[in-house]
């Protein structure tokens, strides 16, 4: 019986999951850890969220199957915040899918529009699901920069130019996972007339868009006149709300993505449980303060393990959004490679980060730090670090 499976013969092992196992032994052994790997709040959703679960949950005709494309009350309330937060007006019945994480939203569309063959353009480093969503559908990926700078638009233009059969698909992700980055309305205005222009699809990930810090708001792609024409973005409670395990997500935007999205979902699932649909809708409808909870949790985080690594002999770019920091490896150190980088920190300093290589190859030479310590821990981090440098002779990031 063959079991060499195409798909799986097209996937690389994760290797963001030898470091996790890593840390999973490690724990199991009794070592205290500190994980700044995985993207992981550690605070609770709001008390209002969790009582309309449970409230919802004892109703005798709540654990049914659900909707695919998400309750109608659900699509409403997410149109009615891309209204307050960006002033974007959107139909709930076809501009808006609910998703089960925007991480499954986009293996959804990636499956509805993707045949094999077909060229994404995708940037590297990236979030695993960017480009392996679509190379499970069958794409073969061109890999574009993450820096939005004149560098960046002439990659778009030399893929546009250079590939046969023409790329059909751009993802794009800012607030970036993982190197942070940022961008303003300006570059995606620019970026839907070049989609334009090429026939081209943007496939937006907005899953930080409220974790930006002094005071810059993050922008959305559907701000431009005309997004809706070409593009379709990706959004997730995980991070807003601390509702990561819940797995609630959308996508809004172009009303054919949006529909062959949803005609695929149909296929595939029923949708999230009824009650954690109403949950979220009582997270997006109710009290905010969460938000601002959140974006001042994270930049106190930022500023605690900036200065304390900087004082540790480890210089860290401070992200201006996002909830992770993409950190060149310790000059000193950067002959070891991200991965093995990754694993002696772990076995030396008791602290988890994830290598960057596990984003693809241009995230070599870099790990990404998630703030998902508190700040005693994070210093306590810092503290581990500082003393494994030292034994080995470490003075400084400049060393």
């Amino acid at each position: 019986m063959d079991t060499d499976f195409y798909r799986m013969k097209r996937l690389p092992p994760y290797v963001i999951a030898e470091v996790n196992a890593m840390r999973h032994a490690a724990r199991q052994g009794g070592e205290d850890i500190i994980d700044l790997g995985m993207g992981n709040p550690d605070q609770p959703p709001p008390a209002h969220v969790i009582e309309k679960l449970c409230e919802v949950a004892k109703k005798p005709d709540a654990h049914g199957y659900s909707q695919s494309k998400g309750i109608p009350g659900l699509r409403k309330a997410q149109a009615n915040y891309y209204g307050r937060r960006f002033g974007v007006e959107l139909d709930p019945e076809r501009e808006v899918v609910v998703t089960m994480g925007s991480k499954e939203g986009l293996a959804s569309l990636a499956n509805a529009i993707t045949a094999p063959g077909d060229v994404v353009l995708a940037p590297n480093p990236s979030y695993p699901i960017h480009t392996f969503g679509f190379i499970i559908a069958g794409a073969t990926i061109r890999s574009v920069p993450t820096t939005p700078d004149e560098q960046y638009w002439a990659a778009l233009e030399s893929a546009m130019n250079y590939t046969v059969p023409r790329p059909s698909v751009l993802v794009v992700n800012y607030p970036s996972n993982p190197t942070a980055e940022v961008v303003d309305l300006a570059f995606y205005e620019r970026l839907v007339d070049w989609a334009r222009d090429n026939e081209v699809w943007i496939l937006s990930d907005l899953a930080y868009s409220e974790l930006y810090y002094d005071g810059k708001p993050t922008p959305s792609i559907m701000q431009v006149k005309g997004a809706k024409d070409v593009a379709i973005e990706f959004t997730s409670m995980s991070k807003t709300y601390s509702m990561a395990g819940w797995r609630m997500g959308f996508a809004v935007g172009n009303q054919q993505l949006i529909a062959a999205m949803t005609r695929v979902k149909s296929y595939l699932d029923y949708g999230a449980f009824t009650p954690i649909q109403a949950a979220a809708c009582a997270a997006l409808n109710g009290p905010q303060d969460i938000v601002e909870t959140n974006r001042q949790l994270y930049h106190k985080r930022r500023d605690v393990m900036v200065d304390a690594f900087a004082r540790a002999g480890w210089e860290i770019p401070s992200p201006a959004a996002s909830m992770f920091a993409w950190a060149p490896l310790p000059p000193a150190l950067a002959h070891m490679g991200s991965l093995d980088f990754s694993k002696r920190l772990l076995t030396e300093a008791k602290v988890a980060v994830a290598a960057g290589v596990g984003y693809g190859e241009k995230g070599e030479g870099f790990v990404r730090i998630a703030m998902v310590e508190n700040e005693q821990r994070l210093r306590q981090a810092a503290r581990n670090i500082k003393k494994y440098f030292n034994s080995l002779d470490i003075k400084s990031s400049a060393a």
